[in-house]
């Protein structure tokens, strides 16, 4: 398997995968769909690609015209990889890379606003929920319009409600299923 970004300054560079099967590399079709779906809002916007694995979505995002990115993994050779993939791209001046807990990281203030957050943890661990709630718990991660998106296999799907997030979108690819949220203007309130 290869993966290549797709569109922008760095198309069609190669990236390398992380070594063994601790990550699953979005497939092309995948992403080409989803940043159409993003579409120009991508350009000059801030974002964070949580459970990074090779750095593929993040670095398409810089590719197209994304300010800023920063690219969270827990991994050691996920963290490499990333690097690596950014010096091949030559976008490595627009990337911030924090080797940490994407968990443990929301649990903290915001180093600043995000326009888009990309969750994509190792699967049928339940972590892209317990993301999605941690941000719900520290909405300052989340101010209004912050794009949420989380890339899930369709059968760890569970729907849930959140005090501010709402799924606005989801959209189905195979054995891909990638949820859009946005941040509520007005959070909701338990009854």
């Amino acid at each position: 398997m290869s993966i290549r970004v797709i569109a922008g300054i760095a198309k069609g560079r190669q990236l390398k995968l992380v070594p063994g099967d601790s990550t699953r590399p979005i497939m092309d079709r995948v992403k080409e769909s989803l940043f159409n779906i993003i579409g120009r809002d991508i350009y000059d916007a801030t974002f964070i690609d949580l459970f990074a694995g090779t750095g593929s979505v993040g670095i398409e995002a810089l590719s197209r015209g994304a300010s800023h990115c920063m690219f969270i993994d827990l991994e050691r050779q996920a963290i490499e990889t990333i690097r690596d993939n950014l010096q091949r791209t030559k976008l490595i001046e627009k990337a911030t890379i924090k080797r940490t807990d994407a968990l443990a990281l929301i649990a903290k203030p915001p180093p600043h606003r995000f326009d888009f957050i990309y969750v994509a943890p190792p699967q049928y661990q339940q972590l892209w929920l317990k993301a999605l709630q941690a941000l719900d718990r520290h909405p300052e991660w989340i101010p209004v319009d912050t794009n949420v998106i989380v890339q899930i296999d369709p059968t760890e799907e569970v729907v849930v409600e959140f005090n501010h997030l709402e799924l606005i979108d989801q959209r189905r690819y195979g054995n891909t299923l990638l949820l859009f949220y946005i941040a509520r203007e007005t959070p909701v309130t338990p009854e």
